[in-house]
């Protein structure tokens, strides 16, 4: 009797450590936007802004861009913030 119990444990312990523990999926890349000929930060925060609000999308996007202020260049990338997508 002890013995089944010890191999019950033992069999229960196996699976446990044998049994590859499941990741949580790698988080999705951040959006990126290449800036237009004619694109503003306004007028992108502006597209991207929604139920956010303009203002603090723009703040968010220099944030992650570490841009020190308004003006954005044809070709620059730029990450968006998370919940942002392209458009």
């Amino acid at each position: 009797m002890l013995f089944c119990l010890l191999l019950a444990v033992a069999g229960g312990l196996f699976t446990l450590v044998a049994v590859p523990g499941q990741a949580a999926d790698p988080p999705a890349p951040a959006p990126v936007l290449i800036v237009q000929p004619g694109d503003t930060l306004w007028d992108i925060a502006t597209r991207l802004s929604g139920s956010r609000g303009r203002d603090a999308t723009m703040e968010e996007i220099r944030r992650l861009n570490h841009l020190d202020g308004y003006s954005v260049d044809a070709g620059q990338r730029l990450t968006l913030p998370r919940r942002a997508e392209a458009g």
